[in-house]
């Protein structure tokens, strides 16, 4: 390519891309509300839980009180939890309430009674206007085994959450109803998992 047709390509890129921006500030002149969201992360892909993470860090970078409740995987020393409970505690309550999966308890009483102890602290969290991010990690599972009742939980969002708090709810099979109520909703599609060929969860990782 000679010069002179460099000169010509470099000025159609930069009209192009002249057009995209003037595009996006159109569009983006039109965005001026703000709002707290209702977040879902589901899917059979990994990721939903590292996700909801991410955005807790990132409430934690703005110096933005947040809280985390663990529905299902209390019982793990994870690399989320050490790290918000040893540097950011002053910041992002953590309250890690499931035993396990339940096929480890294989104790439905026990499960159902860990889930109902972490709603009741959910519910006290999302209503502190203080707290600007809950996540409730995986509690799109105790839905999903009835460990916790749907339409209570769709009520108490809809009624109780404060204008300008975001609530991410994590986990697979995430009800239709909750997809619905949901303002923001991302399904992590499984491509390939290295524990189909015999590789076991890792730290860093899975947890």
């Amino acid at each position: 390519m000679s010069e002179t047709e460099d000169i010509e390509e470099a000025a159609r890129h930069a009209a192009k891309m002249a057009r995209i921006k003037a595009a996006r500030d159109r569009m983006m002149a039109t965005k001026e509300g703000e709002k707290g969201l209702v977040i879902v992360h589901t899917g059979a892909g990994k990721g939903k839980s590292s996700s909801g993470f991410g955005m807790i860090l990132r409430c934690v970078a703005h110096g933005m009180p947040c809280a985390v409740v663990q529905f299902i995987k209390g019982a793990w020393d994870t690399g989320e939890r050490r790290l918000l409970t040893t540097h950011f505690g002053g910041l992002c309550q953590f309250h890690a309430m499931g035993e396990g999966f339940t096929w480890e308890t294989q104790d439905k009483a026990r499960d159902i009674a860990a889930a109902r102890a972490g709603w009741e602290k959910a519910k006290e969290l999302i209503r502190d206007p203080a707290i600007r991010m809950v996540l409730l990690d995986e509690i799109n599972i105790a839905l999903r085994y009835g460990y916790l009742d749907l339409a209570e939980v769709l009520g108490f969002l809809a009624a109780e959450k404060p204008p300008m708090t975001h609530v991410v709810l994590t986990g697979r099979n995430a009800a239709p109803e909750l997809i619905e109520a949901a303002d923001l909703v991302t399904e992590m599609t499984l491509v390939k998992h290295p524990f189909r060929g015999g590789i076991r969860a890792q730290p860093g990782v899975e947890f």
